[in-house]
């Protein structure tokens, strides 16, 4: 085989599998033996396998419990459990916990051949062992929402629903689906609360509590990756969200090792004219204005804005003192898409290759304007499968796996994410007012509405201020703004539609993901 196939064998009587594993070396398998559940997990955390072999039963920590622990770590690892005992609750409590497979011992070399090779349908037990495992996390994630959650916590606590949101895909169960829905909607109210509470503090006395945002992303998370005489790819998805990366992993994973997927958190407002200007400037829209005043575009086109990329991540090189050759490439259509897979290898020559890819950000407004993509995105499981469908026919997936062939790392990050709107709020401004549904920048605005946040000071938040009365506001959770002219037919127009712009944990908390290519 062209790969060897890295393979964890945990079992506490691993001397007896020795021909065994011999006999899987010799069929080009690599395996690596441990003998008991803790040490495989600390593996799982330190290396990258394609399969793990599980004994149920050893010493210390149970079978079991190290599943659970491994899919925590890497959800997409595949895990075959072996076991002495045929009873049948401890097939089930396996199968519905997502093994790939499971073997009675004594087990056979062609046994295990077959294992690593099929796949067991265990699509009922999978959905009753999701509802059963939310329904014992629910009161766990309940409390956690009341508690004055840190910036990180409220991270993992986003990445605990991104996956239980997913799972529950999988179950028939439509109660425990609407309950979800609900525990959701609560955490992001308490989210924007904490928005409200602690943005300002994070932007102007930053402590160790502060997220890393859109302004220093590259300098604290991708610039320290960068190696000399080693090149490395930059793929910024538009309007990527945390749940949709997750659903696009499984097709990475057979050619990327994910080494971590760390969430940041997105400037305000979560907008492509803001959030992307500062992640490659380095800073926040006053200062780059302030510091590039003829590479900033005041005013409503949003395409406009962002004219000028490539020159802030330059300038931002430079500061860091990278002196790199750098190609930079904005994907807007299919055929340019194409064009650079076609021209893949002109790219492998550069020190760092940025791909902005705006599919993403595209299904999001054109799900606003067609009655198709409304059809096709009629929930978040439908705007997840159109990505995951999108991206595995993709030219940036063509083009994900010739930098795989050539061992070249990679970086997958966003700018924003975006919400599911269904709030409507009035709100009355000029016609110089801003359009975005999710935020609003604008003199002498007026609303009705105690859940909104408002920045009457633009200064204080790093913003850029059109007008001396300037104020931006921001929608919170699933609101979204609409004027008193012909209110109820632009409300019955963008209910259910995905914006961005304001305050929600899936615009806010968004994916920064290491891939390492698999050895050839």
């Amino acid at each position: 085989m062209s790969q060897k196939i890295q393979i964890l064998w945990a079992d506490d009587e691993i001397d007896l599998l020795k021909p065994h594993i011999l006999f899987l070396r010799s069929k080009g398998y690599e395996i690596s033996p441990v003998t008991n559940g803790e040490d495989a997990v600390e593996q799982v955390q330190e290396h990258n396998f394609d399969l793990v072999f599980l004994d149920e039963n050893m010493p210390g920590l149970p079978g079991l419990e190290a599943l659970a622990r491994i899919k925590a770590i890497k959800p997409a690892l595949p895990v075959v459990m072996i076991t002495k005992s045929e009873e049948e609750y401890i097939m089930e409590e396996a199968i519905g916990s997502q093994i790939a497979d499971y073997l009675i011992k004594p087990v056979n070399p062609n046994q295990i051949l077959l294992a690593i090779k099929k796949i067991v349908d265990h699509k009922r037990l999978v959905s009753e062992k999701t509802t059963s495992g939310y329904q014992q996390d629910f009161r766990n994630l309940g409390m956690a929402f009341n508690d004055d959650l840190t910036a990180q916590q409220w991270a993992d606590t986003y990445q605990k629903l991104v996956h239980w949101e997913i799972e529950l895909e999988k179950s028939q169960d439509a109660g425990m689906k609407e309950v979800f829905a609900m525990q959701k909607a609560e955490a992001n109210r308490q989210f924007s609360r904490f928005i409200a509470n602690n943005y300002l503090d994070w932007l102007n006395q930053p402590d160790d509590d502060s997220p890393v945002m859109s302004h220093n992303l590259l300098r604290k998370k991708f610039l320290p990756l960068l190696q000399e005489g080693k090149p490395q790819f930059l793929v910024v998805i538009d309007n990527l969200r945390l749940d949709q990366l997750r659903v696009i992993e499984p097709m990475l994973a057979d050619f990327f090792h994910f080494d971590k997927v760390e969430p940041y958190f997105s400037i305000l407002p979560t907008s492509t004219e803001f959030a992307r200007n500062a992640l490659f400037a380095g800073m926040m829209p006053a200062d780059i204005k302030k510091r590039f005043p003829d590479k900033w575009v005041d005013g409503d086109d949003e395409g406009s804005k962002n004219m000028h990329e490539a020159f802030f991540l330059n300038e931002q090189l430079k500061r860091a003192g990278k002196n790199l050759k750098v190609a930079y490439h904005k994907i807007t259509t299919l055929q340019q898409g194409k064009q650079l897979v076609d021209n893949a290898n002109n790219l492998f020559s550069n020190d760092l290759v940025v791909v902005v890819y705006n599919f993403v950000d595209m299904l999001s407004h054109a799900r606003s304007e067609m009655n198709v993509i409304k059809e096709l995105a009629d929930d978040e499981a439908a705007y997840r499968s159109i990505t995951r469908s999108w991206f595995e026919h993709s030219p940036l997936f063509e083009l994900l796996k010739k930098v795989a062939e050539k061992q070249i790392p990679v970086v997958i990050t966003t700018d924003h994410g975006t919400i599911k709107v269904g709030d409507p709020v009035r709100i009355v401004g000029d016609r110089n007012t801003t359009t975005n549904l999710r935020f609003k920048e604008g003199k002498n605005l007026s609303y009705d509405n105690n859940d909104l946040f408002v920045i009457d000071k633009p200064e204080k938040a790093h913003l850029v201020k059109p007008y001396l009365s300037s104020t931006y506001v921001f929608a919170t959770s699933d609101q979204y703004f609409c004027y008193p002219n012909n209110y109820h037919h632009f409300v019955n127009l963008y209910r259910n539609t995905f914006q961005h712009g304001g305050i929600s944990l899936e615009e806010v908390i968004i994916p920064f993901a290491v891939l390492r290519p698999k050895a050839q």
